[in-house]
């Protein structure tokens, strides 16, 4: 055993590596950083020079996020592949979460500016012309992950030598807003007759009565449009098309997209169909 006198007390040692005397108590509680010795006699902990890298790492590994129990795991896991694996996992769970912060830091100033965001979008009442469509239906983990489908999408085009005539856009297919899973067709106008081939098809879909919220700006401002018709709706007691066809479902229109103008130029269309 070494001498106490080559020791440090808690207290320096706490010091040294930045880490509370009373996070270290609990580290030996749980047995993820033991001192070097306790003295029998009144219980005096004392650490060793040695453990200062050990103390780095926990402190390191907490600040991350790690819980105790995990930092004991990875500690025996140092210079091995699952100590890069967990890393890296905590990683991706970290900017998950750094997106999703984000995402309530952009909510807080749509709040804060509720009232001008709101005049910026206008809600008309239109009848929307009859159109053909082709269409490619899937299902992507949530809404922002719409672009998943147009990379599988546009080489289809190309490949089937199919030419849009208009602006394209997405149609909603669930029934209820979801966060996971979501089941979606993204689609591009085409003449009538165009033929196509899975996975891509082609659909006719009627003239029909719509409320038509126009955002010009970030896509994170959709949400506040289906606000702004639903406060239209309400208004003058309207009713939504509720029928088991495709010309029931809200849908957008990309007048811009992000690959020709930056986000604050994009120019959406949010549709509701009307009863």
């Amino acid at each position: 055993m070494a001498e106490t006198t080559d020791l440090m007390t808690i207290g320096q040692f706490s010091s040294l590596s930045r880490i509370s005397v009373r996070m270290l108590r609990h580290y030996d509680l749980h047995g993820v950083l033991v001192p070097a010795c306790v003295d029998h006699m009144n219980g005096y902990r004392r650490y060793a020079a040695r453990q200062l890298r050990d103390a780095a790492d926990i402190r390191n590994l907490r600040d991350i996020g790690f819980g105790v129990s995990a930092i004991g795991i990875l500690l025996a896991a140092r210079h091995t592949p699952e100590w890069t694996n967990a890393l890296r996992l905590q990683r991706e769970t970290l900017l998950e979460e750094q997106h999703a912060a984000q995402g309530r830091v952009a909510l807080v100033n749509r709040l804060l500016d509720q009232g001008e965001a709101t005049m910026s979008i206008t809600v008309d009442r239109t009848t929307v012309p009859a159109m053909t469509l082709v269409r490619l239906r899937g299902t992507v983990p949530t809404y922002s992950d719409e672009g998943q489908l147009w990379q599988q999408m546009m080489p289809a085009l190309s490949a089937q030598s199919i030419t849009p005539i208009g602006p394209c856009g997405v149609i909603e297919h669930d029934d209820q807003y979801t966060e996971r899973d979501v089941d979606l067709s993204i689609f591009m106008p085409v003449a009538p007759g165009t033929k196509a081939e899975a996975p891509l098809e082609v659909v006719d879909l009627p003239a029909r009565d719509c409320l038509v919220a126009r955002v010009i700006g970030p896509y994170d401002q959709i949400t506040t449009a289906h606000d702004v018709i639903n406060a239209r709706i309400a208004a003058d007691g309207l009713r939504v098309r509720s029928d088991d066809t495709l010309a029931a479902h809200a849908f957008n229109l990309y007048l811009t997209t992000p690959d020709r103008v930056s986000a604050e130029e994009l120019v959406t269309e949010v549709y509701e169909p009307l009863a």
